[in-house]
């Protein structure tokens, strides 16, 4: 009788708090790495084009025909 009553004890304990917490903090570090990614890519293309504009090589003006 007491075997049967250990094996029903060993279901569903609930949520593990650490496994949460290690989860979460993965998938924060993993998006913010994306994030950061994405500006130093958007900010490496701004200087671009500020150098290029101050060596001449584009201008913002139209230029009449």
């Amino acid at each position: 009788m007491t075997a049967v009553h250990k094996i029903g004890q060993a279901g569903y304990r609930g949520p593990s708090i650490f496994k949460e917490i290690l989860y979460g903090l993965t998938a924060g570090l993993i998006a913010g790495g994306l994030w950061k990614r994405y500006h130093w890519n958007l900010q490496r293309r701004n200087k671009e084009f500020y150098d290029m504009l101050e060596r001449g090589e584009i201008s913002v003006v139209v230029e009449d025909e």
